[in-house]
């Protein structure tokens, strides 16, 4: 069922937001490649012509970012960036941490948070529950400010524990609807996912109705990443019509009422009309080499020196095929865009091109995330502002959800939000 034709935008507020992967994604009008989109799949979506040849702009949806939150200043700068040119005011975006936040809320007379909110989006902090870091979960030894803490007591208020202070938002603002994404590590932590899912089950007395969360491939949407992530999601028992609160409460829901996209490229999946996975080929077409281009998120790229097969992010991508994860704490050590021969380079055509060793740029993680060029992750400080520089940028990069991925769920939910939810939007 096709959401109706009030012009009333959903609400959405935003935690953890970061540089706003997912927000992008909720909100849409954004361009990504012609070989992202599957039309077989979905019929629907309508698109424009793009400003090259191979790309289109998605549509805007309905969603609107009305409050958005992260620590990181650089996060704020770069998210303030791209969507004021979109009209937003960077007074939305709040860069205290969620937990003084809700003791905020809980101290004030007025309201910290929005009212009126439709949807709570955020994908609470991932480090502890990554592969690639320590893995400690809900016994992090770090605090919601990023900060080492010196008791070896893990709290309520540790890193690893901020998904239940987006828990505690979700009580305040009473959203329909609500989704919290992570690393799909976290399904192989000790009961971490059953944990988490119960006690997102616990909000207003067992007011909301969880499904069970889904390990997504990013691939099989259309990015161009090796990336998985797990996806909650949780809707408002008494905001649902009868019906679909009978379908959800399935243990296997009825495919109209699945709020998880279907897939459109076979990456790990097979089906019918399904596209090939986009390649990093297609990804990075068109980017000129560093030296050679005006975009300072292509000029910069990591000089870290190469250490070895046997060191992280020492292997060169695959032309021909997806691309890494993009990390978060690469260290520097983001992969090679191409090796040179004596270090087993495989990218003949550059390599005979006469063009030397390097790392990705910070342009081509941001392409293999699927965020469009007019996104500046590389900022120039201007006078005594700070700007952000290529360093952080990687990082704010790897953090964030790919927005395309993010546009799949935005339009599942947009397009069945009448059939879940009693009244329109």
């Amino acid at each position: 069922m096709a959401p109706t034709n009030d012009k009333t935008p959903i609400r959405l507020l935003s935690l953890f937001s970061g540089c706003g992967g997912l927000d992008l994604g909720f909100e849409g009008d954004f361009e990504t490649r012609r070989e992202s989109v599957n039309l077989a799949v979905h019929g629907d979506w309508q698109l424009a012509q793009g400003a090259g040849e191979n790309w289109v702009r998605l549509e805007k949806t309905k969603f609107k970012t009305v409050f958005a939150n992260d620590i990181r200043p650089g996060a704020k700068k770069a998210w303030a960036r791209y969507f004021g040119k979109k009209g937003a005011d960077e007074s939305v975006y709040h860069t205290e941490s969620i937990v003084n936040l809700v003791k905020l809320h809980a101290e004030s007379a007025a309201s910290v948070f929005p009212k009126g909110i439709d949807i709570v989006t955020g994908g609470f902090p991932c480090q502890d529950f990554s592969a690639a870091g320590k893995r400690k979960g809900f016994e992090s030894h770090k605090s919601h400010s990023g900060e080492l803490i010196e008791t070896n007591a893990p709290n309520i208020e540790n890193r690893g524990m901020l998904y239940m202070w987006m828990r505690e938002v979700i009580g305040i603002v009473q959203p329909k609807i609500f989704i919290a994404e992570n690393v799909k590590g976290l399904t192989n932590l000790a009961d971490a996912k059953n944990i988490i899912e119960n006690d997102f089950r616990s909000i207003s007395s067992g007011g909301y109705l969880v499904v069970n969360a889904r390990v997504l491939h990013a691939a099989n949407y259309g990015v161009p990443q090796s990336r998985e992530r797990v996806i909650f999601i949780g809707f408002k028992k008494n905001a649902l019509k009868e019906k679909a609160a009978a379908a959800l409460s399935l243990d296997t829901i009825p495919e109209e009422y699945d709020p998880y996209p279907p897939a459109t490229h076979s990456f790990n999946v097979s089906g019918e009309n399904l596209l090939p996975p986009v390649t990093l080929s297609a990804a990075l077409d068109g980017l000129e080499e560093p030296e050679l281009s005006r975009d300072p998120s292509q000029q910069k790229y990591s000089m870290a020196k190469y250490f070895g097969k046997k060191v992280q992010g020492q292997s060169e991508v695959n032309m021909g095929g997806i691309g890494p994860t993009i990390r978060a704490e690469h260290h520097g050590n983001i992969e090679f865009r191409r090796l040179s021969r004596e270090h087993d380079g495989k990218n003949a055509t550059e390599l005979q091109a006469g063009l030397e060793e390097r790392r990705l740029s910070v342009r081509e993680c941001a392409r293999i995330q699927t965020f469009p060029d007019d996104y500046e992750f590389v900022i120039p400080a201007s006078g005594t502002e700070k700007g952000v520089a290529a360093s952080e940028a990687y990082k704010l990069i790897g953090n964030a959800v790919p927005p395309l991925l993010g546009y799949h769920l935005a339009k599942r939910i947009e397009k069945n939000w009448n059939l879940y939810f009693k009244g329109g939007k």
